[in-house]
């Protein structure tokens, strides 16, 4: 039958390390000197070991002793760490997100899953329209962050990545092919007037196959290779691909992802999700700086833990 280790006797146990004596823990641990010796004692008949040398004034962990303490100490911290996450109002709230649609997937959806794994109290209430209803929104107060698509970062912005915007129909279809050319966008899409003005320098005859304000109809028309619609390289729809025809279709240049935040909410949570979102849709340059920068971060913390502890 498995057994379990006490892991009030596991905090005295580190507390005695740490304090090099019972007299000292005791008065960490807000207990009195027997109960932090009864403790000890518990584990050592516990596991049939002396976890502690006596001989001399102050108590030094055995071999045993050691061994144990860096389990302790693992366990403790993973203790700590559950308790905070499910029970400290630090890790409650909403975080207000907005994402164009054409770059939601893949990644939102990971990011997303992640962040309710670890903060499974705070809810990330995701949006999804244009940018440029995105910005509106953010410039009200309606967003704590959003993702833009856009020729370049507006006040406040950051950017994250330039891609190439490419065009996108059914796989191997001939739509592409056809004059005059049938274009799928909504129409507040940002990729539209960029890619008729491509078409027009181009001397490409073209019309609309779709009207209105909805993706999944445009999306549709693409899929059944009756037209072709344009998309940031790396956020390309199933069921659609690149285009192979470039000397048939004019190159559509390249936009930026770039990232607003209100800077109202703030902590742990807000950090752990603007990485997230650097890592997902930066370049590898963005990052290398957010990994060295949590690096760095890991490394101040390790070290204030062990000057903590050397006190």
């Amino acid at each position: 039958m498995a057994r379990n280790l006490d892991l009030t006797a596991l905090r005295a146990l580190v507390a005695v390390t740490d304090a090099g004596g019972v007299t000292r823990a005791a008065g960490l641990l807000n207990l009195t000197q027997s109960a932090v010796s009864m403790q000890i004692k518990r584990l050592e008949e516990g596991l049939g070991v002396e976890l502690f040398s006596r001989a001399q004034r102050k108590l030094t962990p055995t071999p045993e002793g050691d061994q144990l303490l860096g389990y302790a100490r693992r366990m403790l911290e993973l203790n700590d760490e559950a308790l905070t996450r499910l029970t400290d109002t630090a890790f409650e709230g909403e975080i207000r997100l907005g994402v164009p649609h054409d770059i939601v997937y893949p990644e939102i959806p990971r990011i997303l899953k992640a962040m309710a794994a670890e903060y499974p109290r705070v809810r990330v209430n995701l949006v999804s329209c244009f940018t440029s209803k995105l910005k509106e929104g953010f410039s009200r107060g309606e967003y704590d962050v959003i993702l833009t698509t856009e020729a370049s970062p507006g006040a406040g912005g950051e950017r994250l990545a330039t891609r190439k915007l490419v065009w996108i129909g059914a796989p191997d279809g001939i739509a592409w092919q056809q004059r005059p050319l049938r274009l799928a966008f909504v129409e507040r899409c940002f990729f539209r007037p960029i890619a008729q003005a491509a078409l027009n320098g181009a001397g490409v005859r073209w019309e609309m196959a779709v009207g209105g304000e909805s993706e999944q109809v445009a999306e549709a028309t693409v899929t059944a290779d009756l037209s072709i619609t344009a998309r940031m390289e790396g956020a390309i729809p199933v069921g659609t691909a690149v285009i192979d025809g470039a000397n048939a279709l004019p190159d559509l240049g390249h936009l930026d992802i770039c990232l607003y935040q209100a800077n109202v909410q703030k902590g742990e949570v807000m950090d752990k999700l603007l990485t997230q979102l650097r890592c997902a849709y930066g370049d590898a340059q963005c990052c290398l700086r957010v990994i060295s920068g949590e690096a760095a971060s890991e490394g101040n913390d390790d070290f204030s833990r062990r000057l903590t502890a050397a006190e």
